[in-house]
């Protein structure tokens, strides 16, 4: 069975961890999956709203598979798993659809990572989460140290690093880690309820919504502008005059509409 499960439901794609034997731990097999998963649904102009959830009631995800990682030399370590690994998170953090992640369990080191690639995160009671690399002489390797601190602030962000120590959920929401904490049992019903609040909207107002708060945060206002900028010049009159005159090897009329 695939480790990897993609429903679309309408206007709403769910993306699940399906490995609960294994407490979703990710290895190389996943990574791949999601990989493919995620440009499907960055390609797709009918997905509004994206939902990551997990098989299981013990875990959303515990993070990387050890086995997996640690059966690796450094360079290929740093080639395939880590690389790979950041591009992958990057590529969910940057989709044009929001993304909202369902923690149903225990949230650690990857999954953590996992969890704040996404732009909102609701939790069940009684989870708890946490970045334990240091407690294996590692650190966190898919973005954590730079998305952890956006979200809560640095002293924050450190003590949890650098302690290794889980937190509740309810501490969570009280950091601002996660938007909301619910019983377990309602947990994917109000991820529904939001997906469909946001996916009823107009789906380019909430992208672009979403590029513009994004940008402010991450220093890269620049790079939303000039996309939004260039994707809105393209479709002018006097984009269509450019491309007219440069076909009819004349010079072009300009109107400034």
């Amino acid at each position: 069975m695939s480790k990897i499960k993609l429903v679309v439901n309408g206007f709403v794609a769910r993306i699940e961890l399906n490995r609960p034997d294994k407490l979703n731990a990710i290895d190389v097999e996943m990574l791949d999956q999601l990989t493919a998963i995620v440009e499907q649904i960055d390609r797709s102009d009918s997905i509004r709203v994206v939902i990551i959830q997990a098989r299981g009631d013990r875990a959303f995800c515990v993070g990387a598979d050890i086995n997996e990682w640690t059966a690796l030399a450094p360079l290929d370590m740093w080639r395939r798993w880590t690389r790979d690994g950041q591009r992958l998170f990057d590529r969910i953090a940057g989709l044009r659809q929001p993304v909202i992640a369902v923690l149903n369990g225990f949230t650690l080191g990857g999954g953590l990572e996992l969890a704040l690639a996404a732009d909102m995160r609701l939790a069940a009671e009684g989870i708890e989460l946490g970045f334990p690399e240091v407690s294996i002489a590692t650190v966190p390797g898919w973005g954590g140290t730079q998305r952890l601190p956006a979200v809560i602030g640095p002293g924050r962000a450190k003590q949890m690093i650098m302690s290794g120590q889980r937190i509740s959920a309810q501490s969570a929401e009280r950091w601002g880690l996660v938007n909301e904490v619910l019983p377990r049992e309602r947990l994917d019903q109000r991820a529904d309820e939001l997906a469909q609040q946001i996916a009823a909207n107009a789906p380019l107002a909430v992208q672009f919504a979403k590029q513009a708060v994004d940008g402010g945060l991450q220093g890269g206002a620049g790079a939303t502008l000039e996309a939004l900028a260039d994707a809105l010049s393209a479709h002018t009159n006097d984009a269509q005059e450019g491309l007219a005159s440069f076909r009819e090897r004349r010079p072009p009329e300009f109107t400034g509409n």
